[in-house]
Order: C-alpha cells, then sequence, then structure tokens
C-alpha cells in the first residue's frame, strides 16, 4: 500500500517493488525473455518471412541507388552520352519507386502482425489474471497490473511493429553498402572504415547506460500509475477530507523523482549517442573528400566514383544512426518485457489439479477436518485446527472480533485458498479433488462491500447466471425486495449503474448483489456481513427474504447484527483463530462464555445504535 496520505512530500520513499527493480539494474541481457516475447510471433512467421523478403528487396533498391549516380556522372556526363544520362536517371527513379512499393507492402504486413501479437498476448494476460489467486491481488497494486497489460505491452508493439524488421533492414543496408563500397574502391572503403573503432567504443559505452536508465524508465512509470489509481479509486475519501491540494503536490513530487528525472535521464544518454554518430560520419566523409578529391585530381579515380562513395557514407552510418535509435526501443522493450514474463510466470496458487472431477449438484453438507492455514507470505496462523460438521440446509453464523479469522473461514469454503494442513469437504469430497468451476457454480457469495460491473441493473443481476430469462431477473429482484427501487429507476431494469454502481447507493447496490446471488440458485450461500451497509428498514426487508430463500440451503452468515446472528440455525464463535463455542443464541448466552461477553459489549449496542 502506497504511503499517499502519510508521508510528506519531501520525504519519498520508493516503495518495495521500486527498490527490488533497482537491484536488478545491473543484470545483463536476458535471451530467455527475448524467446519468451518471441513465441508470440511464432503463428504469424509466415508473414513475418514475407516481410523480410520485402525488406530486402527494398534494401537492394536503396543501395543501387548511388550506383546509378555513378554511372550517369562518369558513362554519361563525363563520355557526353545523354542517351546513357537518361538512362541512369530512370534506373534510379525506378529502384526509388521499387523501394516505395516494398516499404508500402512491409510496413501494412508488419502493423496486422504487431497489433494480432499483442491481441493474444493481452488475452494471455488477461486470463492468467483471471486464474490468479486472490494473494497475488493483496500483494500487486492495481496501477502496477494495469502498467503491464497497457504500457508494457504497448511497447513490445511497436518493437514488433517497427524495430525488430528495422534492426534486420538497418543490418542488410549495412552489409550491401560495404559490398558495394569495397566492390568500388578499396582504398577509400578503408579509409572510410577507420572510425569504425571509435563507433564501437561509443556503442558499447551507450548499451550499458542505457540498460539501466530504461529499466527505471519501466519501474518509475509503473509507480506513478499505482499513485494514480490508488487516489482515484479513492477520490471521494480525498474529497470528503479535502486532501486535494495535497496530493497534487504529492504526485507532483512523485513525477519529478521517479517518472521525469528517469525519462531525461534516458534521453541525455540517447541524444547524447546520435551525435557521435552524425561527427563520426562528418569524419569520415571528410576524410574521403579529401583523399579522393586528390585521387580525381591524380586521375586515379573517377569522379563519379568519388560521389557514388560519398553517397554511400551518408547511407553506411544512416543504418548505424537508425540501430542507436533501436536500441533505445530495444531496451524499453527488454525492460517491459522482463516485467510482462514476470506477471506471466506469476504461480496460480490455486489450481485444479489434473485428474479434478466435476463436482455433481450438492446437497450442502459442509465439513472442516482439522484446517490450519496460513498466508504465503505469513506464517502466521489465521486458523487453528478448525474441526466442524455442518449438515445441509442448516444456516450457520459466524461470529467473533475483528481479525479472528471468520471470512478466512469463508475464502477456504469457496476455495479462494487452500489449507495448510487439514481438509474441506463437501459432500464428501474433498475440494482440491473436484475443479473451482463446478464448485463455485454452485455457491452464491455475496460480500461486505458490494461491486457491480459497468452495465446496466439486469446484466449485473446476470451476471451469476447468463442463460436467464427476463422474468428470472424480476423473480430474483422481488425475492430480496430490489424490485421496488428498480422499477423507479429511470429506465428499470435497463438502468446503467456505472462503474462500481457509482450511481446507486450502497443499500441499492448490496439488494442487487444479493440478486445476483440468488439468481445462480446456489446450494451453498455465503454472506459476508452482507447486511452490514444497509439501513434497518433494507435490513428488514432482506430478511424477510432470506427466510424464505434460505430453506434448502446451507447458509453461512458473517454479521455483527444480533437480528441476522438469532435466527441461525447453529452460531460458531471464533476467537484467537479457533472454534471456542457453537451453538443457538439462547444456549449460549446460558453458558455465560465468550458469546455471552460478545453479546454483553457489542451485539446490544450495535441494535439499538440501529434501531
Amino acid at each position: 500500500m502506497l504511503n499517499l496520505f502519510r508521508t510528506p512530500p519531501d520525504t519519498i520513499t520508493p516503495p518495495d517493488y521500486v527498490l527490488q527493480s533497482q537491484a536488478r539494474y545491473d543484470a545483463g541481457y536476458n535471451p530467455q525473455v527475448a524467446r519468451r516475447l518471441f513465441a508470440f510471433v511464432k503463428p504469424y512467421a509466415g508473414r513475418f518471412a514475407l516481410s523480410l523478403v520485402l525488406m530486402l528487396g527494398a534494401t537492394v533498391a536503396s543501395v543501387a541507388g548511388p550506383y546509378f549516380v555513378k554511372i550517369a556522372i562518369d558513362q554519361g556526363m563525363e563520355a557526353g552520352n545523354f542517351a546513357m544520362l537518361r538512362k541512369a536517371a530512370l534506373g534510379y527513379l525506378g529502384v526509388a519507386l521499387l523501394q516505395w512499393l516494398f516499404i508500402y507492402l512491409r510496413v501494412n504486413i508488419m502493423a496486422r502482425v504487431g497489433q494480432a501479437v499483442i491481441y493474444d498476448l493481452r488475452n494471455v494476460l488477461f486470463e492468467h489474471l483471471q486464474r490468479l489467486s486472490l494473494s497475488f491481488y493483496s500483494r500487486y497494486s492495481v496501477g502496477r497490473v494495469i502498467t503491464r497489460v497497457i504500457n508494457d505491452v504497448g511497447t513490445l508493439r511497436q518493437f514488433i511493429t517497427w524495430a525488430v524488421l528495422a534492426i534486420a533492414r538497418d543490418l542488410f543496408a549495412l552489409v550491401g553498402v560495404v559490398i558495394a563500397m569495397l566492390s568500388m574502391n578499396l582504398r577509400l572503403s578503408l579509409i572510410t572504415f577507420t572510425v569504425l573503432p571509435l563507433m564501437i567504443l561509443a556503442t558499447v559505452a551507450f548499451r550499458r547506460i542505457a540498460r539501466i536508465k530504461y529499466r527505471q524508465v519501466r519501474a518509475a512509470v509503473s509507480w506513478v500509475n499505482s499513485v494514480l489509481a490508488e487516489n482515484i479509486n479513492g477520490v471521494r475519501v480525498v474529497q470528503a477530507f479535502s486532501r486535494q491540494e495535497y496530493n497534487a503536490r504529492f504526485f507532483r513530487e512523485v513525477v519529478t523523482r521517479y517518472h521525469l528525472e528517469r525519462q531525461l535521464d534516458a534521453a541525455r544518454v540517447a541524444s547524447f549517442f546520435t551525435p557521435v554518430v552524425d561527427l563520426l560520419g562528418s569524419l569520415a566523409t571528410m576524410l574521403v573528400v579529401w583523399l579522393g578529391g586528390a585521387a580525381v585530381l591524380g586521375e586515379e579515380i573517377t569522379a563519379g566514383v568519388l560521389v557514388a562513395f560519398v553517397l554511400y557514407i551518408g547511407r553506411f552510418f544512416d543504418p548505424i544512426r537508425d540501430l542507436s535509435r533501436r536500441f533505445d526501443t530495444l531496451q524499453s522493450t527488454m525492460a517491459g518485457g522482463e516485467r510482462i514474463i514476470q506477471l506471466l510466470d506469476a504461480p496460480v496458487e490455486v489450481q485444479d489439479a489434473p485428474d479434478a472431477g466435476e463436482l455433481p449438484p450438492i446437497r450442502g453438507e459442509v465439513r472442516f477436518e482439522h484446517v490450519w492455514f496460513h498466508y504465503h507470505d505469513d506464517k502466521t496462523w489465521v486458523l487453528e485446527d478448525i474441526d466442524i460438521h455442518i449438515e445441509p440446509g442448516e444456516t450457520v453464523a459466524l461470529v467473533g472480533e475483528t481479525g479472528a479469522g471468520k471470512t478466512t473461514f469463508i475464502k477456504l469454503l469457496a476455495r479462494f485458498h487452500d489449507p495448510v494442513k487439514g481438509r474441506v469437504l463437501v459432500d464428501g469430497r474433498d475440494l482440491r479433488t473436484v475443479t473451482q468451476a463446478s464448485l463455485r457454480r454452485q455457491m452464491g457469495i455475496v460480500l461486505q462491500e458490494p461491486f457491480l460491473f459497468n452495465g446496466t441493473v439486469k446484466e449485473n443481476i446476470l451476471f451469476g447466471r447468463l442463460d436467464a430469462s427476463d422474468e428470472e431477473v424480476i423473480a430474483a429482484a422481488k425475492a430480496v425486495g430490489a424490485h421496488d427501487f428498480i422499477s423507479r429507476l429511470r429506465r428499470g431494469y435497463d438502468t446503467p449503474v456505472a462503474e462500481g454502481g457509482a450511481l446507486l447507493s450502497v443499500g441499492q447496490r448490496q439488494l442487487i448483489s444479493f440478486a445476483r446471488a440468488l439468481l445462480a440458485d446456489p446450494r451453498i450461500l455465503i454472506l459476508d456481513e452482507a447486511t452490514s451497509s444497509v439501513d434497518t428498514q433494507t435490513e428488514q426487508v432482506i430478511q424477510s427474504a432470506l427466510t424464505r430463500l434460505l430453506q434448502g440451503r446451507t447458509a453461512f452468515v458473517i454479521a455483527h447484527r444480533l437480528s441476522t446472528i438469532t435466527n441461525a440455525d447453529r452460531i460458531v464463535v471464533i476467537h484467537a483463530q479457533r472454534i471456542v463455542e457453537q451453538g443457538k443464541h439462547a444456549e449460549l448466552l446460558a453458558r455465560r462464555g465468550y458469546y455471552w461477553r460478545l453479546y454483553q459489549s457489542g451485539f446490544q449496542e450495535k441494535d439499538a445504535a440501529q434501531d
């Protein structure tokens, strides 16, 4: 969690994952990342190969241009042969048109390939994110995940669409130009190549520094997105406490220190290398003009050869200059690629066993057999030796102080986590032996904080069972008392609710989430403090509906209101990660144990406050 509301702007410290990324900045180039990324290109190898052929044709046409200039000068102008001059000029125009055609076709093909690859990669990432366990999302902020799926993948698209073939084109162009120069004049070629050692030294130095800078840029972008996402998600709290100005100062500081500075550092490195290439190209041109001009005066070579050589020098250093820019893209892509692969390699902690079977229609019998559990990144036990048997159709209320383990109990039942020790069974089947989908299709879960998706009221109710009819949607809404307020909305069941249900009250969102869960006709119904965010009148509507709807279903209710608890068939009291008492409301009060103390200290006051 970012210290957005506690850390003053002048004492900002980057979060752990930024520091971890900086600790890896000295790592070398990882070919495994490149192989993993290019695996997404493999299905489009045919079109990729065609683009290579087109690129080779464009390179040949480009290299041939200066040679037609040489012919025009030596065999046309010098010899007074106007026919040859015309042919050379038309030849120059012809290869230019061919070059344009080849480039046009190649760019169109690679644009389609790049978009297709990114489409595939984002689908794979999204599917992986859907499978990742809840513990992953407790460790990674929304901003970080979005950065990897959008920004980092977008950088990869640019590299695949433009940079990959451009690098190959530049290498082909270099080889073609070198062959043409050597075949034309060995001495002038060697003079041109004298600057290459300096070029190699500059390239090696640039490569080392650029790798560090571009990894820093990707880490900075991720953190800025995390801060932005957190501030937007919490905008109501920000405005409620008038923290807009403070947060704006904080964000400016973040952008300046961990984004703008990183971008400027990378730009400074790139801005140094390009002029070096230009300077070395100018030095090579000066040497060729000086020594080649003397050779022309001494009639050792023709003027056409000298002019062609000067043109070839430009075409020799153009690919080198372009490769330096592509290296910028390559470094940025490798930095983003490492983060994409890291996300793809994030383990799915709760997976179906290879031989997992479908869970048949269940009766609702639930058994916890000596279950122990702690979270992956914290070895402190959250539940200890939970042993309980719930009969089909029984309504169980889970009570206890905050942090006792009630919600974790529910998460294990829904198999969002697996026990560290012990077993959770439904109808006698260990949940680890059945598929998660077949289990959750027969469960309905209503959380304390209801979440609605951007769509209509009807679409949100249908979320649990897409094939339900309009009549079934309305029946579910009536069953939980939501039909009346939905009918009063501007467009009834077709009213958009906006992202998160922002256009509805908390109570209305909760009623829709009840209808969504009940439409799925679950055999096991889980209510995780589902009535804590509704008023007493709304709760009474829900309670009257639940009395009828829970018949024949196994239900687990986490609640802090006495009215919700007393109607349960059994109350299970969890204290210090263990079950300390079980029984009905009157029985537990008569024992004057831990439940009696909770009742005396909490439930009565809460109900009185609601009344």
